[in-house]
């Protein structure tokens, strides 16, 4: 029975669905899970009882078209319909972004969600990885990022905020600074699928900055805010032109009616949202402090619902995620097959305190062997990716994502305006991107929540006596602020000439699993100041725009 459950995770990029998990449980019941990042305090029981009791109309009968759930979206989050369009989940928009607006390349930080870097792969494309350095905290430097773009050429730039699977987290005007610098670009992509979550400061989105640019895109999901993961509905903001030609390509149904009965209740249950927010920031911070206090396990601040974390030398991701699972039924998120990650790395999602005491016990036992066995043994060189495609694995084995043979370009020397870029080193930053100011120093890159405090956690506790043996447990620092960008100055650099990969980039075995030694202990953290909630008859607004009269 465990080797059938423990097999479900060898056969793609993606965990299982807890349907698989469930079916191969044997009882039919699913594990905890602390792998689907996913709202647990909302819906309301009071909500799922009502659906429940509307279960057979609902499934029977057609939904409205996507334009009535779009334009009731809308009116919720005071957001012009013509600029949004709404898909089955944010990985439908992410599909036809690809195949409508992103003509020959894609720069994204990695690791990040994995569809940023397969989709535009299996169509093609030539996918520019940003590596994220763990000495740095996997902290995203703008500054490097976009001298990053500049030297490869590349046409599309992606920014999750927060990143998944880090949480790392970039302020509005830094972002809107650079938008502002890569305004030259075909496309930029904002991907705030997690932002409901942050709370560095009051109004992190850039949806209303996105809609006035031609060449922005802001990506929301739904599924992860309301905790309706199975629903499947996201929606996207642009000017109404981008936003026009994505919303034309899709289905007039693509929306089912579980999405529409859900959109439509939502004015109800504002209140009762905005809380759910507010508890999963209080429990992110009480997580961190109960996972710190682990022996030389590693926690990185973030912003999102979830914690990413480095195991302790010695312990292998794979085997502690399967002895979670089949010893404890725990299901927990083993990082090896993102690109920029390792199998050292587990991403951890914010559950209720009950839960992370259980998972705190079982991690003690599985990680030190206190009860069952000895410690987790650490296999060799980590684990190989697998985007669980056979075409994409080729890709990433064999070219830097440049969607062709490596043996092709040998030799190769850049097209037209393209300036070829040595590889990118841990240690040495790049030179100044056109508009940027210069990056600052490793560690330097993320910046401060309003008020001055920095988004980190808590100071860990001292490790019990019996732990002595093992290392002290570890904080990744909160990097300081960065210093703001200069204005745009006109870019240097060329198009691209279609097929020509990026000259000196990094392999996916280069940028899978860099690692540093480990930081110094960061001084104890305070909480940041939440956000201001509605009262009753208010609705927070999704688009970080304010509250909603």
């Amino acid at each position: 029975m465990a080797g059938n459950v423990t097999s479900l995770f060898r056969s793609g990029a993606h965990s299982p669905s807890m349907a698989a998990l469930a079916r191969e449980g044997g009882d039919g019941t699913g594990p905890v899970d602390f792998c689907i990042p996913c709202n647990p305090y909302f819906p309301t029981p009071a909500m799922m009882e009502t659906m429940a009791a509307r279960l057979k109309d609902i499934i029977t009968f057609y939904p409205s078209s996507a334009d009535t759930i779009t334009a009731e979206l809308c009116n919720l989050l005071q957001l012009p319909p013509q600029a949004v369009a709404m898909g089955n989940g944010s990985t439908e928009l992410i599909t036809w972004i690809d195949h409508l607006l992103v003509r020959e390349s894609l720069a994204i930080p990695v690791p990040t969600f994995g569809r940023w870097t397969d989709q535009p792969m299996e169509t093609g494309k030539r996918v520019d990885m940003f590596p994220l350095q763990e000495s740095n905290g996997f902290a995203l430097d703008l500054a490097q990022y976009a001298d990053f773009i500049r030297k490869r050429g590349t046409k599309v730039a992606v920014i999750c905020n927060p990143n998944n699977p880090d949480g790392g987290f970039i302020h509005k005007q830094t972002l809107v600074q650079f938008m502002d610098a890569m305004a030259d670009l075909d496309l930029i992509v904002i991907d705030e699928s997690f932002l409901e979550f942050a709370d560095a400061e009051a109004e992190p989105s850039v949806v209303q900055e996105a809609m006035l640019r031609p060449n922005v895109i802001v990506l929301r999901s739904l599924g992860k805010n309301f905790g309706l993961h199975g629903i499947r509905f996201g929606y996207m903001v642009a000017n109404p032109s981008l936003a026009g030609k994505v919303r034309s390509m899709l289905p007039k149904w693509n929306l089912n009616a579980f999405a529409e009965y859900v959109v439509f209740m939502l004015k109800e249950h504002g209140a009762e949202y905005a809380q759910s927010l507010l508890q999963i920031r209080r429990d992110r911070l009480e997580m961190a402090s109960q996972l710190s206090s682990l022996p030389g396990l590693t926690v990185y601040p973030s912003q999102g619902n979830f914690l990413f974390v480095r195991l302790p030398v010695g312990a292998e991701g794979t085997v502690v995620r399967d002895r979670m699972l089949t010893e404890h039924r725990i299901l927990v998120r083993e990082c090896g097959n993102k690109i920029g990650s390792s199998s050292r790395f587990l991403r951890l999602v914010v559950r209720p305190e009950v839960d992370v005491r259980r998972l705190v016990s079982a991690m003690e036992q599985v990680l030190y062997g206190t009860r069952r066995g000895a410690a987790v043994p650490e296999l060799g060189n980590g684990t190989s990716y697998s985007s669980g495609t056979a075409a994409v694995d080729r890709l990433v084995s064999e070219t830097n994502g440049a969607g062709m043979q490596l043996a092709q370009a040998v030799g190769a020397m850049p097209g037209p305006g393209l300036a070829a870029a040595p590889p990118m080193a841990p240690a040495m930053a790049p030179a100044m991107g056109p508009g940027l100011a210069a990056a600052p120093a490793a560690g330097v890159g993320m910046p401060l929540p309003v008020g001055g405090q920095p988004v980190g956690m808590p100071m860990p506790a001292a490790a019990a006596p019996m732990m002595q043996q093992v290392p002290q447990p570890m904080m990744a620092p909160a990097p300081a602020p960065a210093p703001p960008m200069q204005m745009p100055m006109a870019p240097q650099a060329g198009p691209t000439p279609p097929g020509v990969p990026a000259r000196g980039g990094l392999t996916a075995a280069q940028v899978r699993g860099a690692t540093a030694p480990a930081p110094a202990q960061a001084p104890g953290l305070s909480p940041a100041a939440a956000t201001g909630w509605p009262n009753a008859q208010s609705w927070p607004n999704a688009a970080g725009m304010g509250q909603a009269g």
